[in-house]
């Protein structure tokens, strides 16, 4: 257990270019992982955590590549993970299996759109972070608004526990508020570590800034708020376990600063993960246990429902085991997860049971994972993360050893927001196209793939252009098939707005035994921030239909929302309520059913006024403030409505909210709008319906698209 309080599993996540994989870098040199420092653009090897291909030629990180690291005494595993909001899945899921993480902040862009939705994963799975305030090389450095914008955009408490010596090109160390010293980074590459008195200039600041941090800390800890008031100095290690102790409990977020690329504050990074981010042991991880009924809340009132009962999983290797398959990746030898393990102990050749599936699966093989690296294992022990050879699952799986019956919560998956047509050029490039298809559909679950029925065309959906992008690139590169791609494609929805009725009867006849099925209830719509897409209630009694017979009658409904009456996009926001019925001794069957089922959603979607809902983006730009009216003006043209504008040192952000349908160009326009100088980010935000004469529109075109296709 003691070795168990050494170990870290962090995660290093940001918005796209603060310089996460430059830091992870430099953490893998200065703790011997690696000899020799690459960089992520500028030619050369590339880094080594991106080691794919594309990784390497945009000097983007695409995949969450794993590393286990030692600083000190203490093994870190760490996740590098993508800042790019197409792969946002890679973060959300590394993020549900880690223990702490690095919020890496530009400190020249401070709280950027990409930082607010990994803040937002980090809070969904309770997450203590540092906050490492990046660049601090650059020009327009200013740490101190980016620690104003943690606070305010963030809503978290910061606490800087460190000021800098300097910004931009004079930047030459930083001072430690809690030892009160200075700390230099000398070497060509950072490695000498000096520490010296405070100069003479910075001696006040330092003072004033301990000050506000010890009072900042206070808050949380009456021991120091005591001390305080009675004018005591306490010791640096009793200050450290304080920090340790609210950051665990994510009262507060230590801020500390430098630069990865000149190599200055990555040491003091990495003795700041030992000292205040969680072990495993301090972690509290609780699971559904499977082998006990849901129970009503004691006290709670009539009418709650029930809820599963939770069981707290301990890193004790002498429990059952448990662990949880948080990616897999498919590679030559067969499929590889990675998995993060909470409880017992797992050695290969063991045979696990599946939760989800109910299948057990003996594992062959387990290794440790250096990015593109492999070292076998024989065995792994709670709190580990390493990944093993074998396993047939998805990800979010939970995975149980004799003893133990229990399901982990699984992992947030957003919703695709765009789609493409995809056909291999070449007619034997078929299988190939199917088995790539099919490897990324398990490897990512934001990664979608259907086959429209009628047309017998292939559509992928994902989470924007540059993501479909990219596998499309790797298709061709890893499977060598050339694909004919259609145009981007924003997936709509579409979505009842009044309750109807329905009372529907199958009914046929065709020699011997025939088929009938009636159905009675009403379609109602659900509000717009319902937690589901569909519901289904039973209300028949007396038997008026078979038991037998309700399930396929659900399943009918369902198969009918894949496509709507107004353009064939899926249908959501829609409560069924089954309320009577009746069947016929001989004829109904539950294939009757399911058609009945199936007859009667399409013909009362018909009648329930549909609306169309398009995805609505949070969309964030970057250009010098001349631009910001000619920004403004095409936004508006294009329906987006600006939420909030910063300017800083010349340069404008805009934020804005923006239906995804008119962004396809936006890349260019914003180029030759800026002169090269603009740049945007965008995530997904919510659905939203579309005004009514625009609604015409694209169900007119969509149709005559519809129309064209099949007669093809």
């Amino acid at each position: 257990m003691s070795e168990l309080a050494k170990l870290r599993n962090i995660g290093i996540s940001a918005h796209i270019d603060s310089g996460k994989t430059t830091l992870t870098e430099r953490i893998l040199f200065y703790s011997g992982r690696i000899h020799r420092m690459n960089e992520v653009k500028g030619g050369g090897d590339g880094a080594v955590m991106d080691h794919m291909d594309l990784e390497k030629e945009r000097g983007i990180t695409i995949t969450s590549a794993c590393t286990r690291v030692a600083w000190g005494d203490h093994p870190i595993n760490i996740i590098d993970t993508p800042g790019h909001v197409d792969f946002t899945v890679e973060v959300e899921r590394s993020l549900r299996v880690l223990d702490g993480a690095i919020l890496v902040l530009c400190a020249v862009g401070g709280v950027q759109s990409q930082s607010l939705t990994v803040d937002r994963q980090m809070k969904r799975y309770q997450i203590p972070r540092i906050a490492f305030i990046n660049k601090m090389d650059r020009i327009g450095a200013n740490p101190k608004n980016v620690i104003k914008q943690v606070k305010d955009k963030l809503g978290v408490t910061p606490l800087p526990l460190q000021i800098p010596m300097g910004a931009e090109s004079r930047f030459q160390g930083v001072i430690d508020l809690i030892n009160m010293q200075a700390i230099f980074y000398d070497g060509e590459k950072g490695e000498d570590i000096r520490v010296e008195a405070i100069p003479e200039e910075y001696v006040d600041e330092a003072k004033a800034a301990r000050a506000e941090m010890l009072e900042t800390l206070s808050l949380f800890s009456d021991e120091l708020m005591a001390a305080l008031l009675e004018e005591k100095e306490l010791p640096a290690d009793h200050i450290v376990r304080l920090i340790r102790q609210a950051t665990i409990a994510q009262h507060l977020t230590p801020v500390m600063m430098g630069t990865a690329y000149k190599n200055k504050g990555v040491q003091t990074l990495l003795d700041a993960i030992v000292a205040y981010l969680p072990s495993p042991l301090d972690r509290q991880v609780r699971a559904t246990d499977l082998t006990q009924p849901a129970v009503v809340p004691a006290g709670a009132p009539e009418g709650t429902r029930a809820e599963p009962v939770k069981v707290e999983l301990k890193p004790d290797p002498k429990l059952p085991l448990v662990f949880m398959a948080f990616k897999i990746v498919e590679e030559t030898f067969g499929q590889l997860t990675f998995i993060r393990i909470y409880q017992g102990k797992f050695s290969k050749g063991d045979t696990v049971l599946n939760s989800r599936t109910n299948q057990k699966t003996r594992v062959g093989r387990l290794l440790r994972l250096h990015a593109d690296q492999k070292e076998d294992l024989d065995s792994a022990e709670a709190g580990d993360i390493v990944a093993a050879v074998g396993l047939n699952c998805a990800s979010g799986d939970t995975f149980c050893g004799d003893g133990s019956s229990v399901t982990l919560e699984s992992i947030f998956v957003p919703e695709a927001v765009i789609k493409l047509k995809i056909n291999p050029l070449k007619r034997d490039g078929a299988d190939r196209l199917a088995k790539a298809l099919e490897r990324f559909r398990r490897e990512d679950p934001t990664f979608r793939v259907s086959t429209d029925e009628e047309t017998g065309q292939t559509l992928i959906a994902g989470m924007g252009q540059l993501h479909l992008e990219i596998y499309v690139e790797r298709i061709k590169r890893e499977y060598k098939v050339e694909c004919e791609v259609g145009a981007p494609r924003v997936a709509y929805r579409e979505a009842p707005t009044k309750e109807i009725e329905f009372n529907y009867k199958h009914k046929k006849q065709t020699g011997g035994s025939g088929q009938y099925a009636h159905v009675v209830g009403k379609l109602v719509p659900l509000p717009e921030d319902a937690p589901v897409a569909y519901e289904f209630e039973n209300a028949v009694t007396g038997g008026r239909i078979p038991k037998e017979y309700i399930a396929p009658v659900d399943k009918g409904f369902q198969r009918a929302l894949v496509k709507g009456p107004l353009c064939e996009c899926e249908v959501v926001g829609v409560k069924a309520v089954l309320e009577d019925g009746s069947y016929h001794d001989v004829d109904s069957s539950e294939m009757a059913f399911n058609i009945c089922g199936f007859d009667c959603m399409r013909e009362t979607l018909r009648k329930a006024g549909m609306c169309l809902l398009e995805p609505i983006m949070n969309l964030e730009v970057e250009a010098p403030s001349e631009y910001q009216g000619s920004i403004t003006g095409h936004l508006s043209s294009k329906r987006g409505m600006i939420t909030s504008s910063d300017t800083m040192g010349g340069m404008v952000v805009l934020r804005a909210e923006i239906p995804l349908a008119t962004m396809f160009d936006y890349a260019n326009e914003l180029r030759s709008m800026t002169q090269g100088k603009g740049g945007f980010t965008m995530e997904f935000n919510r659905y939203k319906q579309v005004p009514k004469g625009i609604q015409d529109e694209i169900v007119e075109k969509r149709r005559k698209e519809i129309e064209d296709e099949k007669k093809k």
